[in-house]
């Protein structure tokens, strides 16, 4: 009875085990796929390419902006095509990601300058910033993001 009883620990914390690499290994599979949809998120804003950010950002895409404001994907895109919110320049560093099946939270920061009619046009800002992404139909897409400026020292 007690070989059999060790046997049976033996399967289950090796099944445990398998289980476990199998989730990380998906996990590190998935951190290329998703670098890729921020790089292409950050080419889009950019360009203020609404076409692609639609592709990109989930339909119930909502965003917290550095001005502490709330906004829809709808609201997002109506501000990208009206000129009000444009960047010269966008450097993200992605500093975390940690992906949960198909979700993945993504963190880090980011050093923009400001163009188009924002208020701070011309202006250099360094946020931080949290996004969540979700893969559905076998790619990623941004739900929901929150940035915000990070005081000068």
């Amino acid at each position: 009875m007690r070989t059999l009883t060790t046997i049976a620990a033996l399967l289950t914390l090796s099944a445990l085990a398998f289980a476990q690499a199998m989730t990380a290994s998906s996990a590190s599979a998935a951190e290329p796929a998703i670098r890729r949809a921020n790089a292409q998120e950050v080419r889009a804003l950019l360009a203020n390419d609404v076409t692609a950010l639609t592709h990109v950002w989930s339909d119930d895409f909502v965003v917290t902006n550095p001005l502490n404001q709330f906004v829809t994907k709808r609201q997002v895109i109506g501000l990208i095509r009206s000129d009000t919110l444009a960047f010269q320049s966008y450097d993200r560093k992605i500093e975390y990601v940690s992906v949960y099946g198909d979700v993945a939270v993504v963190a880090g920061s980011e050093v923009v300058v400001w163009a188009g009619k924002m208020p701070t046009a011309g202006k250099l800002s360094r946020l931080r910033f949290t996004a969540v992404w979700r893969r559905r139909g076998g790619r990623w897409e941004e739900v929901a993001r929150h940035a915000n400026i990070v005081a000068a020292p």
